[in-house]
């Protein structure tokens, strides 16, 4: 009988089967769907780990149509050797708020498909890092959540005051999140916080307020990162960014706990993100500052990483090939002063020219300055009829996680070929330094 219309197949398909596993000696094929476990239905691949864990397994496929029973016995730490072709096989969890700095609904028309997906999953939570809101939870999630021992998840706090918070999130029926919070301490879940600044809304006394309730939360609270809010030439909202002025005085609050914090949990616990500081035009902090690296991803701590890699590289500066002159080097505009240091005193050692290019994001809009956010096709139009020297590198970041394609779905290649030069990718100057274009000559 055909399912009704809309109605989703559970169970995961299995993308591939390493050989000579369990899963290929019992005969496990790619395409086939993996429905159960034990009897446990399977929603992702969360489930399937869970319930995968024993060492005697009945496994339900369905192949063709039709359903499959397998009888396994192995040892307990010999993996069954899949790979799925999806991690949630019951579809991404929507987001229920409004954001009026949602990023999403300040995307332009004609990008690719996934980047217009309103996700808010506590799934890609635990899995990837990304931050959810806890807003969309049902009482069975957070059964799960205990259960599972989904363990640390990303937490959008914002604001722990619940009228700021919901007004923030666009969302009047936000939970309190203190006691979502205080509930997954009570489970044993840690958790990594941001607070995504809006100029008016959460800054000021109300995020002198949040800080002081969430580092209360220590140890479920392991970090906190403060995030200026981050907008594009397409957003209608009555959100601004952060003008010099302020980023300064969230720095200036952020100051005030961070020592007091540092001497009560000694850890830093409260990190504001690079693009604060380089708004503020204030120094990047030691890498001491940096004693836990869950916010990477969020942009805090990867300046550092930059300028301590620089430190490192630059003895290896003087033995790049000869014959280089001049190469080019991309960013976007909030780096490029200090990287137009790094260039110069590079180019110095090395005796080449390196030229740094700051992109405008013509895209998103003047406002979006960050190297991740910028397009194959204006980074083309920003190097278009420059000369270029022998080597151009872009920003590794601007590339998707295969560092295949950009935003506007240019791959590597394409660009090679539209620049007329040799292109390569770099996250450092280490990176540059070390590319085959520049290798190091043997030692005599």
């Amino acid at each position: 009988m055909a399912k009704p219309r809309g109605e989703r197949t559970p169970g995961g398909v299995i993308a591939a089967v390493l050989a000579h596993s369990v899963g290929d000696e019992v005969g496990l094929e790619p395409g086939d769907r993996l429905l159960s476990i034990n009897g446990h239905a399977l929603r992702d691949i969360l489930d399937y780990r869970y319930y995968s864990a024993e060492e005697n397994l009945v496994l339900v496929i369905e192949r063709e149509g039709q359903q499959h029973r397998l009888e396994i016995e192995r040892d307990y730490d010999e993996d069954l050797g899949i790979e799925f072709a999806q991690p949630l096989f019951d579809g991404l969890r929507q987001c229920n708020n409004r954001c009026p700095f949602c990023f999403v609904q300040q995307m332009p028309r004609g990008l690719r498909s996934t980047l217009y997906l309103h996700d808010d999953d506590y799934r890609y939570s635990f899995l990837q890092g990304s931050y959810v809101t806890l807003t969309n939870l049902t009482e069975d999630d957070w059964q799960r959540v205990a259960e599972q021992h989904l363990s640390p998840l990303y937490v959008s706090v914002h604001a722990t005051d619940l009228q700021v918070r919901r007004k923030v999130l666009g969302n009047p029926e936000a939970p309190d999140i203190l006691a979502q919070l205080r509930r997954l301490a009570e489970m044993g879940i840690r958790v990594h916080g941001q607070i995504v600044i809006s100029p008016g809304m959460n800054d000021a006394e109300v995020l002198r307020r949040s800080i002081e309730a969430t580092a209360a939360l220590w140890p479920t609270v392991r970090t906190l990162a403060i995030v200026p809010v981050g907008l594009t030439r397409y957003q209608q909202g009555c959100v601004r960014p952060l003008g010099t002025d302020e980023a300064v005085a969230v720095l200036g609050i952020v100051a005030q706990y961070a020592s007091e914090i540092r001497q009560q949990l000694g850890c830093t616990w409260l990190y504001p993100s690079d693009e604060l500081f380089l708004l503020a035009g204030q120094p990047i902090p030691p890498s001491a500052f940096y004693d836990d690296d869950a916010q990477h991803e969020n942009g805090v701590g990867l300046v550092r990483i930059l300028l301590d890699d620089w430190l490192k590289a630059k003895r290896r500066a003087r033995k790049v090939r000869s014959g280089v002159s001049r190469i080019t080097l991309v960013c976007g505009t909030l780096i490029a002063p200090l990287l137009n240091e790094m260039a110069a005193e590079f180019g110095a050692l090395a005796g080449l020219e390196a030229e740094v290019v700051p992109v405008v994001n013509r895209l998103f809009g003047e406002m979006v300055t960050v190297s991740g956010l910028l397009t194959g096709n204006d980074v083309l139009a920003a190097l278009r009829e420059r000369e270029l020297g022998q080597y151009v590198f872009l920003p590794r970041a601007m590339f998707d996680s295969t560092g295949r394609l950009t935003l506007d779905d240019l791959t590597l290649d394409a660009m090679r070929e539209r620049l007329g030069v040799p292109v390569s990718t770099a996250s450092a100057m280490s990176e540059v330094i070390g590319a085959r274009h520049l290798r190091a000559r043997a030692s005599r």
